[in-house]
């Protein structure tokens, strides 16, 4: 039985440890890639990315989302969309702008995505899969992996058998795997036993992803999987120490010093990312994470989750760490 601190094979890549950031739409760009890196994670993905804003070379697209730190790598760029040329070529530009891997998400299941014949839609159009998954690989040059649901509802297996045409006509170099049915979205009990069965049967690895919320879950999951690596994805989100515990270079829970520190980090990487204004609209959704690492009463946490700017919030933790320091006073 391996462990998460064992090295594996991603195609041609050799990754240092078997934890990986999964993509997050709306969130894994650059700078949160790079913190899980910083943190331990071997391999780490973007949020999801329009082939055809790459494509079509819209501005914030290109600009924003193909955004790599050298320090990052090795990194996954994440595409979605329906049309193999235009795949190809966002594939193509994607690699070029630095990319280690390309994965094509197959499992969305937000409608949006789907009615225009992406994400999970194309766990019932196998043909068209393939066909994304070679262009991809056309236009990269670079391992290609596939991220599935099992299947839309209950019971379909649409996406197992999705898998295995991946891998056999397509060549893609691993799946991965979140083993709840697209119509579950992120609720329910994920299905690691279809997991295993999918590994165990797959002559490429295969990524854990869904369920994943505290080291126990995770170290579980792994077993009772047989996969090669496992995805953290908004467990480790305001607690990237947990990519670290699970690696054993880290044990217990940070500090309020340590959590403010990383908060700086990440606000000053989301002003330099964005701007000062959207870094301050950004960063709303990030902010209740980190107090929840803290463990904050409501009261304790309101002025940094409502702050409306980068300097509102810079004051929240400045304010924090007073209060803890007159306390032990």
């Amino acid at each position: 039985m391996p462990a998460l601190t064992d090295t594996w094979s991603l195609g041609d890549l050799e990754l240092e440890n078997r934890l990986v950031l999964a993509p997050l739409a709306g969130i894994g760009n650059w700078f949160v890639r790079l913190q899980a890196r910083r943190f331990g994670a071997g391999l780490v993905t973007s949020e999801m990315v329009s082939s055809f804003g790459l494509a079509y070379g819209n501005e914030r697209t290109v600009k924003e989302f193909l955004r790599i730190h050298p320090d990052e790598h090795p990194v996954s760029i994440q595409l979605f969309g329906h049309d193999p040329a235009v795949m190809r070529e966002a594939a193509a530009m994607a690699a070029d702008a630095g990319a280690d891997v390309i994965d094509l998400n197959m499992g969305c299941p937000v409608r949006k995505v789907c009615k225009t014949g992406a994400g999970a839609a194309l766990l019932e159009d196998p043909a068209k899969a393939v066909a994304l998954a070679t262009a991809a690989a056309e236009g990269s040059c670079l391992p290609i992996t596939a991220k599935l649901r099992p299947g839309k509802t209950p019971g379909d297996r649409a996406g197992v058998t999705l898998a295995h045409r991946l891998v056999g006509d397509a060549g893609v170099a691993a799946i991965a795997f979140h083993p709840r049915h697209a119509s579950q979205q992120h609720a329910g009990t994920p299905d690691y036993a279809l997991a295993r069965e999918l590994a165990d049967e797959l002559p490429v690895p295969v990524m854990l992803s869904g369920g994943l919320a505290d080291e126990d879950k995770t170290l579980r999951a792994f077993h009772e999987s047989s996969a090669a690596a496992v995805m953290l994805a908004r467990g480790s989100l305001g607690n990237p120490w947990r990519f670290a515990r699970l690696l054993g270079r880290y044990s217990g829970e940070p500090t309020l010093a340590e959590v403010a520190e990383e908060l700086q980090t990440v606000i000053s990487a989301a002003e330099d990312h964005l701007g000062t204004d959207r870094a301050g609209r950004y960063l709303r959704k990030f902010y209740p994470w980190y107090a929840d690492t803290l463990g904050l009463t409501k009261r304790e946490r309101e002025a940094l989750v409502t702050a409306p700017t980068t300097a509102h919030a810079r004051a929240a933790i400045e304010a924090l760490r007073i209060g803890e320091i007159a306390v032990a006073a």
